[in-house]
Parts: C-alpha cells; sequence; structure tokens
C-alpha cells in the first residue's frame, strides 16, 4: 500500500469514529463547537467555577465593607441624648400653649437598681445578655431581609442593640441603620462592662407618664425610688417598656391590660427558666396595680390632651418614637382657635360638669366626655375636648377607641346605599324615600346571619311602612339592619373606610348589626366622616397641626382635604336627610334659627356610650359621652346620669353641641347648607307583594320626607325597659305622635319579600 493510500485509510477510520455531528462541525447537540473543543456562546459564562468565584467574592466585598464599617464608624457618645430641648407648643393664633421638654430623668447607678429587677428586664427582652456579644445575628439577618422584602422591621434585639438604636440611631427601618446598628453594639459591648450597658440602658428608656429611665418609672408608677422596687413592680415595668402608652394599667382597655398580663407572667417565668427565680416562689406572686398618673406642671386642663393631640399625629406624620419625639427641638402651631376652644370648655362645663355629682353619685363618677370641632373646608380642628384633667384621665377621651359609635353610623349605610344604587328586597331604589318595615324586632331578609333588632322602646314604627327619612329622624334600628343587608354589610364597610373610618379588630364585614355601629371609632374619626358630607363627598382628614418646624427633622403635614370619596350627589343627599333629623326627629334638641344644621344622635347597646354628630356649613362638631367606671376602665351605663333616666345622643351631647355651636358661630355670618345635588328620590308606594295580613300605614300618598311624622325620641338602641330623657331644647316643642303598637299582641311578622 502506498503512503497515499494509507493516508486515506486513516482519515476514513478517523471520521468512523467521531461522534454523530461532530464530523459536520456541530457540538454532538445540534450546536456549534468551539475551539479546542471548549463551550460556545452563553454557556461559556456560566460556568460552576464562575458562579462559585462571584458567589465567594462577593462574601468577600461584604466582609469588607463590614470591616470598614467597624473601623469608621466611632462608638456614639454615651450622653449625647442629655442634650435636650423643649418643644414648644402654639396655638393658631400664636399663643403659646406649653413649652414641654426638661427631661423627666434621674441617672441611678446599677447597684441602685435590686438584682431581681435588673433580671426582669433580661427576661423579657434579651435572656442571653450576659453571654452574647452585644448583638444578635440571627435578629439582625431577619431585620436587613424584611427591610429587603418590604416586611417591616423584626424583633430580637438584644439589650445592647435597643441601647444603641433608641438613642444613638434614627429609628428608621433601612439597611444602612441596621448595618450601623450591628457595628456600633459590637464596640459598645467591647468598650462598657454588661452592667455598665444595662444601668445605660435602664436609665434612658421611655416607660410613659413622661418618665424617662427606671428612676423616674418607678416614681411614675409606684411612687418609690428606683432601689425600693419589688419583684413584682420591677416585672411590670419590664412589660411595660414594649408600649407604654397601651400598656398603662391606669388608662388600658381590656386588650391591653391582657397584653400586659400576658408579658407580665412571661417575665416571671423567664426568670424561673433562667435559675434566676424559685418556682415555688413565682407561684406567689401577684400583680401590683399602679398608682394613678398626674398632671405634670404647666399641663393641667385641657393643655395635656392638646399636646398627646399633636404628639400623636406628629409621631405618625414622622415615625418618631416617644423617646426621640422628647429629645425636644419642635416649635409646634397647632390649629386650635383659642375662642372655640374656650366655648367648647364651656359648654361642657354648663351643660354636664355642672349638673354632675361625681362624688356623691356612683353614676356621675364614670361620665367621661370628649369631642372634637373641625372646619370642613380646611380639615383643621378648630376646638378638642379630652376630659377633666390628666390627674383623673390621663389619656384624651377625644381619641380613645374603645367605644362604639352607635346610630351615628347609620348615615354611612344610606350613603352606601346611593352611591352603589342598591335596592330593596323588592327591587325598588333606596332613596330617603324608599319604604321600609319599621316593625320591631323583625327579622332581617336575605341574611345568611339572622338579625331581629329592636326598636327604641320595643317601638313599632310606619304601621307597618315608613320613609327612609322618617326612619332616619327616629332612627329606627329594624329599617337600617334591613338596608344593610340589601346593600350589603362589606360594601357599606368600604364605604365607611372610604369616609375615613379605621379597619380595627373586632369589625366583620358581614353581619348586619353593623348597622348599628358595633365597630370601634373616636371623635376625631367620626368628624372627619361627616365633614366629608358637608364637603360634598371630597374626604376631609382631620388634622391638630398647623405647622411643625425642627432643625434636623422634616414633618409631612396631613393631606386634610383629599379627593372624591364618595360622589357629590350622594353627600348632598345624606346632608339633605340628616337636616330632616335635627327639623323633625332625635336631632331636634340642637334646632335653632341662629344656623342651619345636621346631624345623627348615637346610643350604644346598655347605654354605655351617647352620641351627637352635627354640622353647619362652616363647623363639625361630635361630641361624645362614654361610661367609664374609675379604677377598672370597665364600660358602664349612663343611664342615671346627673339623677334623670336614659342618656342618649340627645340629652347632654346634643345640649353641648348647641351651646358650643352658638358661641363658635356668634358673630359669623350664617350660611346655608348648598345641596343642589340632593335627590330624595320619587315618593314610592308599598309593595304589591306585600301580604293582605300586613296593613301598611303608608300609601302613594305618603307626604315628602320634610313633612313626614317624626317621633321626637332618642336614638332607639334600648331594651323596652329604658326611660327616655327628654331633649334638651330652648324651646319646647309637642312631639308628633308614632303609631305603637297596642295592647300585648305581638305583631304580624312581615312577609319573605322577593330577593332583586
Amino acid at each position: 500500500m502506498g503512503r497515499a493510500e494509507a493516508r486515506k485509510a486513516q482519515q476514513q477510520r478517523g471520521a468512523r469514529r467521531a461522534p454523530r455531528g461532530r464530523a459536520n462541525g456541530k457540538d454532538g447537540k445540534g450546536g456549534k463547537a468551539g475551539k479546542a473543543g471548549k463551550p460556545a456562546g452563553i454557556r461559556r459564562f456560566f460556568t460552576w467555577r464562575k458562579i462559585l468565584g462571584t458567589f465567594f467574592g462577593m462574601i468577600l466585598l461584604g466582609m469588607a465593607a463590614l470591616v470598614a464599617l467597624y473601623v469608621y464608624v466611632d462608638p456614639p457618645d454615651p450622653n449625647k441624648n442629655a442634650l435636650t430641648e423643649n418643644n414648644v407648643y402654639k396655638l393658631a393664633d400664636g399663643t403659646v400653649l406649653a413649652q414641654v421638654g426638661e427631661t423627666n430623668r434621674q441617672i441611678v447607678p446599677i447597684d441602685k437598681i435590686p438584682t431581681d429587677v435588673q433580671n426582669a428586664f433580661i427576661a423579657i427582652e434579651n435572656k442571653s445578655f450576659y453571654q452574647d456579644r452585644g448583638v444578635d445575628l440571627k435578629g439582625v439577618a431577619r431585620g436587613l431581609f424584611n427591610t429587603a422584602t418590604g416586611k417591616g422591621k423584626a424583633g430580637g434585639s438584644t439589650i445592647t442593640q435597643q441601647y444603641v438604636k433608641n438613642f444613638y440611631l434614627t429609628q428608621d427601618q433601612t439597611a444602612t441603620r441596621k448595618l450601623k446598628e450591628l457595628v456600633i453594639s459590637l464596640k459598645v459591648d467591647q468598650k462598657m462592662k454588661k452592667p455598665e450597658i444595662l444601668a445605660g440602658y435602664l436609665n434612658t428608656n421611655f416607660y410613659g407618664r413622661n418618665a424617662y429611665g427606671i428612676q423616674a418609672a418607678a416614681q411614675a408608677y409606684y411612687g418609690v425610688d428606683a432601689d425600693k422596687l419589688t419583684l413584682e413592680q420591677g416585672a411590670y415595668l419590664a412589660a411595660l417598656l414594649q408600649a407604654p402608652n397601651q400598656y398603662d394599667w391606669a388608662t388600658a382597655g381590656p386588650n391591653g391590660k391582657r397584653l400586659v398580663m400576658v408579658r407580665f407572667n412571661g417575665v416571671l417565668d423567664n426568670m424561673v427558666d433562667m435559675g434566676k427565680l424559685d418556682g415555688a416562689k413565682r407561684k406567689t406572686m401577684q400583680f401590683q396595680e399602679p398608682i394613678k398618673p398626674k398632671a405634670a406642671p404647666g399641663m393641667e386642663g385641657q393643655k395635656g390632651y392638646l399636646v398627646q393631640a399633636a404628639d400623636e399625629e406628629l409621631k405618625r406624620q414622622t415615625g418618631m418614637t416617644d423617646a426621640q419625639l422628647k429629645t425636644g427641638g419642635w416649635e409646634i402651631t397647632l390649629t386650635i382657635d383659642p375662642k372655640k376652644q374656650a366655648a367648647l370648655e364651656t359648654a361642657v362645663q354648663e351643660e354636664l360638669e355642672s349638673k354632675l355629682d361625681r362624688k356623691g353619685r356612683p353614676v356621675d363618677a364614670a361620665v367621661q366626655a370628649g369631642a372634637t370641632s373641625v372646619d370642613p373646608k380646611t380639615g383643621a380642628i378648630v376646638a378638642m375636648y379630652g376630659g377633666t384633667g390628666l390627674s383623673e384621665q390621663w389619656t384624651t377621651n377625644a381619641l380613645r377607641k374603645d367605644f362604639q359609635p352607635g346610630s351615628t353610623f347609620k348615615p354611612v349605610v344610606l350613603a352606601s346605599a346611593l352611591e352603589n344604587k342598591s335596592t330593596t328586597q323588592d327591587g325598588k331604589p333606596i332613596t330617603p324615600n324608599a319604604l321600609y318595615d319599621g316593625t320591631s324586632k323583625r327579622a332581617v331578609v336575605g341574611s345568611k346571619i339572622p338579625f331581629n333588632p329592636q326598636n327604641q322602646d320595643d317601638r313599632d314604627y310606619g304601621n307597618p311602612m315608613m320613609t327612609v327619612q322618617a326612619a332616619t329622624n327616629s332612627s329606627v334600628n329594624s329599617v337600617y339592619a334591613q338596608m344593610i343587608v340589601d346593600v350589603k354589610p362589606e360594601n357599606a364597610k368600604k364605604t365607611a373606610l372610604a369616609l375615613g373610618m379605621k379597619d380595627r379588630e373586632g369589625w366583620p364585614a358581614d353581619k348586619p348589626a353593623m348597622s348599628l355601629g358595633t365597630m370601634s371609632a373616636d371623635t376625631a374619626e367620626m368628624a372627619g366622616v361627616y365633614a366629608t358630607f358637608d364637603n360634598h363627598g371630597k374626604k376631609v382628614t382631620p388634622s391638630i397641626i398647623k405647622s411643625a418646624k425642627h432643625a434636623e427633622r422634616e414633618f409631612k403635614p396631613v393631606v386634610a382635604i383629599g379627593d372624591q370619596a364618595i360622589s357629590r350627589k350622594t353627600a348632598d343627599t345624606v346632608t339633605k336627610v340628616l337636616t330632616g333629623v335635627v327639623e323633625d326627629g332625635s336631632g331636634k334638641a340642637v334646632k335653632s334659627s341662629a344656623y342651619e344644621a345636621a346631624g345623627k344622635t348615637g346610643t350604644t347597646e346598655k347605654n354605655v356610650a351617647a352620641w351627637f354628630t352635627g354640622f353647619t356649613p362652616d363647623l363639625v362638631t361630635v361630641v361624645a359621652m362614654f361610661g367609664d367606671e374609675p379604677g377598672t376602665h370597665t364600660q358602664t351605663s349612663l343611664t342615671g346620669t346627673a339623677g334623670g333616666g336614659r342618656a342618649g345622643g340627645s340629652s347632654f351631647p346634643a345640649a353641648i353641641w348647641k351651646n358650643y355651636t352658638l358661641e363658635a358661630l356668634k358673630g359669623a355670618k350664617s350660611s346655608s347648607f348648598d345641596l343642589d345635588e340632593a335627590d330624595m328620590g320619587p315618593t314610592q308606594a308599598p309593595s304589591t307583594s306585600i301580604s293582605p295580613s300586613t296593613t301598611p300605614s303608608q300609601s302613594a300618598t305618603t307626604p315628602p320626607p320634610s313633612t313626614t311624622p317624626a317621633t321626637n325620641s332618642p336614638d332607639p338602641t334600648l331594651s323596652k325597659s329604658a326611660t327616655a330623657t327628654p331633649p334638651v331644647t330652648s324651646t319646647p316643642s309637642k312631639p308628633t305622635p308614632t303609631p305603637t303598637k297596642t295592647g300585648p299582641t305581638p305583631p304580624v311578622p312581615p312577609p319573605a319579600l322577593p330577593n332583586p
């Protein structure tokens, strides 16, 4: 075989051995092969070697960044927080209301704090305090992850980290701040001994009641020096630290007391686990109730309450903590009008306080009042009443959220019906002239949840049909219970939230009982709802801060006037209906030739709260009374207040509202509501689907709402055994008789109407 033939045979053998496709320049998998068999295309950028190299490179960069932070971030001066300034509060006219800022703190050494008390704080806040290096790496990682993913802040910080965060850094939930906290905590742990860190932590924390540090807290809550604190007292202060305002036993509601007791017991149980408390001794320990709070000098009367309201808004808008706010430097101008504020205080004194015997009559001792007055065109809170004073009532009644608004919620149901173009069970549009059955205890139709509310004094209205206007005038429960089913409770709740009410625990969206105002609310919140009606449907969010200035911080004011929450047609129609309540209904007590007014009474179940929410074209004011048993803060009935009968919304709250409004508007040009877009709807005839056995009292000739006979009774939410208190009015008026059932025979139940 020649050389040429041998070369040819070798080439043929090589071709047979080559993988399929590679002889054609392919990689054997359908792709082109790179030079020298190397991967081609995007694969050459993502090899395992390169991925691992990048991963470890990022770890090294992160470690380098931490090292750099550790080198360049200096530990803070532990005494920096002592350099505080006053916060200055002014009224709308520039008059100084109060100056707050001399920090109530007395530093005590660690050996003056009982060891049991020290261990109580360690037990609930950082059980490994004496073993850790000042940081909780898992907690930091969790915090960084939550910040990066937008899940908010996470707990788990050590005592050292809390000490650093609260007093040397901001509360901003940013990765940079968390990294600084980590580094500074490591340095503080190296520089300071553990007892020194613990002393700094205990001496600089804010405990509520304007108390900074363990010494001030011991005096504020138990009237003793820190070295005299018992373990039980220290356990409460340790439990309180998480939420001082919510957990203060003197002002906490049932949920706040429950939560702080969980933490109180957790302190003692953890001490047993740590070996710092004998288990048998633990079983004998009982909670020691703190003393009543006292007002700081210069915070008497309504000043303290106005400062509280301003502080809450300032913290909400800036994200500051109590401790940061109290370091001072703020000049805060409130929207409070001195003339209107004085008028409101005088009205409460003349129409309520002067008639109470708080020492001689147990019912009177439990009476609390709160009020908020708002300019509907600007959203400015021009006057606010918080209670008899901080020494008697530590937190403002104007902003308390532990009572229900009662029937003042009914206009929200009507607004939702109008806004959603809802219909009755027989398919007719819900308007102020729509007809409903006013029979007491009538079972609602179309609800999966049975409900048959009782009217005031178990009275039947309309015999049985009545207009929505008349039902609103007399606040008929059976009508509004059926209406919210027709609207659908979830739609009513959606409208309420759009109007500015807050979605809180205990507000289910599927129960027809919601129509009677069974959620919680405060007077400022309800003032915003009614101001939105007054403002033709544009949302009003009440605000008490006109301006706030600080050298190092920024305050973003509340957007008081927002977008259209409901249509103008809906808002004006509701306002028109509420003028009927004042003219011919349960709000007749506030009627006056000095102004045009609209409003609604509200009285909650068992008469534990009474409201009057009313407005003129220029002023919206909500006045509320609460039955709050002193000491226990148990909700108790207002019936018997000032020696009278039932204290409903048309009694003391309405009298305060009228007294205040007359004085607040004195000298101002009287204006009228602009309700051109109000639509009362056509007069309706009773549905032909009503059974012949039911005798309707109204027909197609039913007079319009303005002349519809209406009861002068207060809000109907109590049992038939309750005694109604006559409305407070300057000129006696004859109540129009309302058809009622006769004899003991129960009313004929209404027939089931077809679904729309």
